[in-house]
């Protein structure tokens, strides 16, 4: 079976991404019980079935990848490519009706994240992307904002208390000050927002790799730059960046990146 090309995998994982997603809306907004899992995040009965769903379809359409989920960890294959995937990011969201939280599915071959999707069910935005493939949302093409001054520029953050106690705290205040707004639309949201040219900061100080590996990809073919705190385009490295590109060395400057 010849290997398939990132347009067939784009559309699968868009597909993937909106069944996961129409689990995940059969229990929003319905007092879903909520447990805590090792690390004390919360974990509900929607993360877990739609987690199920995604491995589901993966393993049958591609039965030789790797998956690597939040809820069930990593089930190696032999081929190369893996899909990492986080079922709902944005749990607290989820938990509280809040509506910014997302499916996310992210595609490695061999080491580079090359296809990316972020289903917001509850608010029907799908955003998909593939390496040289463009970046769109609901379809249509869509591109980071053209803002060049740090004080036009819009700033998102999960949790703000969250700086300080991951070492940045000194580092992110120090940003805030030469921003225009600062808004607290956190998760896979805050980076979509900046994918979409609605924002142009995105920060977070500490993820994992299946918060990050759909970002990568949605951000840089949007015309986006993303890094970790270190500058380093990984989505295994400390934290994640995202921004519009045209401010990005304005911004690490803030940081006290060099």
């Amino acid at each position: 079976m010849p290997e398939p090309d990132l347009r067939e995998l784009l559309d699968f994982a868009t597909e993937a991404a909106r069944q996961a997603g129409q689990i995940t809306l059969q229990y929003f907004r319905t007092n879903v019980e909520v447990d805590r899992k090792a690390d004390d995040s919360p974990v509900t009965i929607a993360d877990r079935t739609a987690e199920r769903k995604l491995e589901e379809l993966i393993h049958s359409r591609y039965p030789d990848d790797t998956i690597i989920g939040e809820e069930y960890g990593d089930r190696l294959g032999k081929s190369g490519r893996s899909w990492i995937v986080d079922p709902i990011d944005g749990t607290k969201s989820f938990v509280h009706g809040v509506p910014l939280y997302g499916v996310l599915i992210g595609v490695e071959i061999e080491g580079e994240t090359v296809v990316g999707v972020i289903n917001l069910p509850a608010l029907d935005e799908m955003i998909c992307a593939a390496k040289g493939l463009g970046c769109t949302l609901n379809g249509q093409p869509t591109r980071v904002s053209q803002v060049e001054d740090l004080g036009e520029s819009l700033l998102c953050a999960t949790d703000f208390e969250s700086f300080d106690e991951n070492g940045k705290g000194d580092a992110y205040r120090n940003l805030r000050r030469e921003v225009r707004l600062v808004r607290g639309w956190g998760d896979c949201y805050g980076h979509v927002l900046v994918a979409t040219g609605r924002a142009e900061i995105m920060l977070d100080p500490i993820m994992n790799v299946w918060d990050c590996a759909a970002l990568l990809p949605i951000v840089e073919e949007a015309g986006g730059v993303y890094s970790d705190w270190n500058r380093d385009r990984d989505i295994r490295g400390d934290g994640a960046i995202s921004t519009n590109g045209a401010i990005y060395e304005k911004v690490m400057s803030k940081l006290a990146v060099s």
